[in-house]
Order: C-alpha cells, then structure tokens, then sequence
C-alpha cells in the first residue's frame, strides 16, 4: 500500500481566504487556485468551463488556463467532454476528481471513537466506530485513535484495489495507486486551544488540560493534525453543506449526547472566538441554586439536560434545550437552529418539536413574524467525524472560516 502525506500535488493549495473574487497577482497564486477549485467542487460532476470558471471568479481567461493546466498534471481536475457554445466552438467542460485526495475525520467522544476516510468532495469513503474511555489516559487514547485511523486507511487502500473508475487520475490508476491524505481533522469536547491543538480542562476530565494533543498524534502518525471541538468541527460541516440555506446564513449547531456544546456560524464563517471560548453553550446557569454540574458551578444547562435524560423525560430535556436555544437565538439574532448528537439521533421528533415549542413561544411574546426554524442536523452519528475531515479538506477550497 502506498499513501502519500501531503496536499495533492507535494503543496498546500487552499490559504483559507473566501473572497469574492481574484487577483492575478503571483503572491496570491494559491488564493486563486483555491477560488477555481471550489467552483470545480461546487459544479460537480456535470464540470464547468474554463470561461465559467474566469467569470465565477473574477480571474482572466489566461490565469485560469494557468491554474487549471496545473491542477490537471496535478491530477486534480480532468476532462469531463464538451459543451455546446452559443457561438464558436464548443467549450471543454472541466471537473474536480473527488478520488485525487483523501482527509480523516477522527471524532473522539467521552466513550466511543468515530472515524472516517473522505474524499475532496467530503463523501465518505470508509468507516470506522470503536469504543473509548477518554479517561484512560493521554497516551492510551493517542494510541487508540493512531491504531484506527492507520486500519481506516488499510481499508481505504482496501477498496481503491478493486476496478478503477473511468476518469480516474493517473495517481489512482497506476500501480501505485497512490492517494495522497492531507492528514487527520480531530474533534473532541472542549474547552481546547483551536490554533495549538492543546486541550483545556474538558468537562469531566480535568486531567487532559495542557495536553498538546495535536503535536502528539503528529509524531505518531507522520502527517498533519488539526484539532478543533465537535461541535466546531460539525458547524463547519453544515456550513459547507446543503442544509442552511446560504453562504452568509447564522445558524447555532447544538449537539447532545455525552455533553452539550454549540457550534456557532455567523455570517457564514464558524464563530470560534479569540481562544475557541464561543460555543459553551452547556455552561449557561438557567437555574441559580440549581443541581450541580460537573464543571463545578449549578444549575447548567447541560446538567438540567442530562438529568432528563437519565430520567427518560425527553420532553423535559428538549424544553430545557429550547431555554437554551432560545436565550441563543435572542442574543446573536440567529436564522436558524440544528439539532445534533446521539441522543436527539434516538429521539429526533420529541426534540424537534419541544425545542421548536419553546422557541414558537418565545416569538409570540415578541409579536414576530415567524420563530426561528428548528431542523434535525444532517449527518446523523457521523455528522462530527465528517465534519473533522473537512478541517483539513476546506482550506483547499479556500474555506477554512466557512
């Protein structure tokens, strides 16, 4: 088996800007790579023209040939036919190879491990699900998730060495077959450090805080890490997604399962905060003197939740997370609520419609027009995992802040 560590074609090509347009300017040649491959990503498999792709851009016709001749011997992008023109003749009709590259997306949750191989486009190639104990110890949990994700990639390599799919680069179909892996997304629960991959005190766990877990899981596994939180990570995932109506759309992704956290996205970019702080969202006191939580202050959100749950009251549970929600909603003016995590997985409809209650509510008190929409995230139990992969798959698109 050979794999490759790297970004497709030996380079970083995604710098993380979204702006509208290019500039064809030497020191922004990888801004503008990232601008022409997110349109390829977004066209799909039908492709689109290299004069698409200069007037999606704002690029020139010749910068875009530059760009896209070098992703072809990059084996990123081929030739997908041509196109009928309305004069002239027929324009050569480009795609992106979704197979040309591969991410991990690795989610470590408080007692069972998550992990997935994922193409450029964020399809999900192969599976894994194993159980964990996050606290058994720093070294046996970086021991554990280095084990799977290299049997994740065995069985990537796995089913690559069945028949080749016409169009496949010359990287995939040569006898190497080698698929590069840009590395290794990690969600966990927080609070952690985002930019230097070092965990906080997570809830429960005091004894990670410090944990440089990033650098660790690189000198284990020989590629790049990126860490984030989960609930972070799945935001980011849906805000690239189909699923909230926009690229500019505010929305609150809120996970409960082990924990409850939030992922904020506004304006379309995920909200992390100066020190990845945003998003706490199960450490709202909504009852003073209230049970106690194991953060170590009372009456959380979280703990109030949890109980419910423990209790099997899911209509409780989903109308204290609507008191959340919708203290949310008040306070960052949000277009729309997702709901995520294991346990709204096993009960969708009691927490759609109980959130949903509350926040109905909450609007015919203000006298507006319509409350805020509560909808089940898409995604289901992998939804954090995938949403891991594309920590390392966005920047090449040039949305690393979607």
């Amino acid at each position: 088996m050979h794999r490759t560590y790297a970004g497709p074609g030996g380079g970083r090509r995604g710098v993380g800007a979204t702006a509208a347009g290019g500039a064809n300017l030497p020191a922004l040649r990888s801004h503008n790579t990232a601008l022409v491959l997110d349109l390829l990503r977004t066209a799909g498999e039908p492709g689109i023209s290299r004069l698409e792709l200069a007037e999606g851009t704002g690029l020139t016709p010749q910068a875009v040939s530059k760009i896209t001749a070098r992703l072809r011997a990059d084996a990123l992008v081929t030739e997908a036919g041509r196109r009928a023109s309305t004069g002239g003749k027929p324009r050569t009709v480009l795609r992106l190879v979704p197979g040309a590259g591969q991410a991990v997306g690795l989610h470590l949750d408080r007692d069972e491990l998550r992990a997935v191989l994922c193409d450029l486009t964020g399809a999900v190639v192969a599976g894994r699900r194993a159980p964990l104990d996050l606290g058994s110890g720093a070294q046996a949990v970086v021991e554990g998730a280095a084990r799977e994700v290299e049997a994740l990639l065995s069985e990537g390599a796995a089913e690559r060495s069945g028949p080749v799919p016409d169009g496949a680069p010359a990287a995939i179909a040569g006898a190497g077959r080698s698929v590069p892996v840009l590395g290794v997304g990690v969600a966990l629960p927080g609070p952690l450090d985002h930019a230097r991959g070092v965990l906080h005190r997570v809830t429960g766990f005091p004894e990670w805080d410090g944990f440089p877990l990033r650098d660790a899981l690189v000198r284990r596994l020989g590629m790049p890490v990126v860490v984030d939180k989960d609930t972070n990570a799945a935001a980011l995932g849906l805000a690239l997604g189909e699923a909230v109506g926009g690229a500019d759309t505010s929305f609150a992704y809120l996970h409960l399962g082990t924990g409850l956290g939030a992922g904020l996205v506004v304006g379309g970019a995920v909200h992390r905060g100066a020190r990845t702080g945003a998003g706490e969202f199960g450490h709202q006191v909504v009852q003073l003197d209230g049970p106690p939580c194991e953060c170590g202050d009372r009456g959380c959100i979280e703990a109030l939740c949890l109980a419910a749950v423990a209790r099997g009251d899911m209509a409780e549970a989903a109308r204290v997370l609507g008191t959340g929600a919708a203290n949310l909603a008040g306070l960052l003016d949000i277009d729309l609520v997702l709901l995520g995590g294991r346990t709204v997985a096993a009960h969708p409809d009691a927490f759609e419609r109980g959130v949903g209650a509350v926040l109905d509510a909450r609007a015919r008190r203000e006298g507006s027009t319509a409350a805020v929409p509560v909808r089940i995230a898409p995604g289901g139990a992998r939804g954090v995992a995938e949403g891991a992969a594309q920590l390392l798959l966005a920047p090449l698109f040039g949305r690393a802040e979607a």
